[in-house]
Formats: structure tokens, C-alpha cells, sequence
């Protein structure tokens, strides 16, 4: 008989996709850092966009900086699970940098916007999506104000913006506030480790089978 647990898991399983949004200016980039540092063997799916890059940014690490032209060279090669165009930017996830680690069981995170995590979610729907929300709208103007990005008239656009984006909070699977970045991201890892314990993600069909 075979030891209880050899079979559970098998070679060909796929890894599993998290999508992660939350309105600008919530924080998503450190939460999302510190998810890595606690499950570092999560790949990070990188991006696309044609705006420019903050400070401390760097391609091929946060984004992939490209020109709108590079972009829509990539969106007439049918490069792109899904792109989207904000205000004056292209967004955009490329097939390759979720195809090639899930078909090799290793997971892989996303950070989009909700149009992002709505098309990703029809063509991937066994992924898991978390919604980053800020524990008050004063709290997320205050962070955008401090970034010191905004202007009078982008701050309208961007609460405008988050208006429109809470009407898609109830299409995720999860929400969690992001008041104190690690404890959120401590809740994203929970998660993840809790989806993993789901018997529709796990091979246990032959857990008792015999050894030849």
C-alpha cells in the first residue's frame, strides 16, 4: 500500500492564479511586497504600460515600460490576456508571464484594475481575486495627496475613477483592508494558503492506490 500523502500531489498540477486590484493610491504595491517575502516562491506577473515610470520604479520589475507604438504592436499580435486604457495610458497583461509558470505548477500574482480582474476572471475562472480597499475614503485621499503626483483636476478623475471601481468590489472573491500593510498582506497569504487547502485544487484521486 502506498504512504498516505504520495499521491496527493502529482507533477502536472497547474499552479494557481491570485489577481490583486484596489483603488489607486490604496497601497497595493507594498502590500503586494510583502506577500512575496512571505511566500517568495510566487512568481510575480508583470505588466505592461506606456506611462511613465515613478520614482524608484524599474522595468521588467514593476512594469515593463514600452511606447503606446511597442503596445499596440502587441495588442495586434494578440500578445495580451487582456489590456485597458486609462485616461491618457496603455495596461496591459501579456499571455506569456501567466501561461508558462502555471503550466509549470508554480503560482503566479497579478495586480490589475477591476476591468483587468473582470476579463482575467472570464478567461482564467478558477483564479482567486482579492480587492484592496483603504479603511476610509479620507485615509485614500490622504495617500494620494501624499504621493505628490496629483493635480487638483487628477485627483477629481482619480476619486471619480474609485467611484466607478467600487461597483465592482462585489464581483471578487475576497476584500481586505489594507489600514496596516503587513497585517493585509498577512490576510492575501492566508488566503492563498487556505485556496491551496481546497480539495477542487488538490490530486488526491489515488491516495490509497497500490504499489505494484
Amino acid at each position: 500500500m502506498a504512504r498516505l500523502g504520495d499521491d496527493m500531489v502529482m507533477d502536472k498540477q497547474h499552479g494557481m492564479l491570485i489577481v490583486v486590484s484596489g483603488f489607486s493610491g490604496v497601497g497595493k504595491g507594498t502590500v503586494v511586497q510583502h506577500v512575496f517575502q512571505s511566500l517568495p516562491n510566487i512568481q510575480f506577473s508583470i505588466s505592461c504600460t506606456t506611462r511613465k515610470p515613478r520614482q524608484g520604479e524599474e522595468n521588467g520589475v514593476d512594469y515593463f515600460f514600452i511606447t503606446p507604438e511597442q503596445f499596440e504592436r502587441k495588442i495586434a499580435g494578440g500578445e495580451f490576456v487582456e489590456y485597458t486604457k486609462t485616461f491618457t495610458n496603455y495596461y496591459g497583461t501579456l499571455k506569456s508571464e501567466i501561461d508558462a509558470p502555471i503550466s509549470k505548477g508554480v503560482d503566479v500574482l497579478l495586480e490589475v484594475n477591476v476591468v483587468g480582474a473582470r476579463n482575467i476572471k472570464a478567461m482564467y475562472p478558477d483564479c482567486v481575486s482579492v480587492f484592496i480597499k483603504p479603511p476610509s475614503l479620507a485615509a485614500l485621499k490622504a495617500r494620494l495627496i501624499g504621493r505628490g503626483s496629483e493635480t487638483p483636476d487628477s485627483l477629481a478623475r482619480r476619486l471619480k475613477e474609485i467611484e466607478s471601481e467600487s461597483r465592482e468590489i462585489c464581483n471578487y472573491d475576497y476584500v481586505v483592508t489594507n489600514n496596516i500593510a503587513c497585517t493585509c498582506a498577512d490576510e492575501i497569504v492566508n488566503i492563498i494558503r487556505s485556496e491551496h487547502l481546497k480539495v477542487s485544487r488538490q490530486c488526491i484521486e489515488n491516495l490509497f492506490s497500490s504499489e505494484e
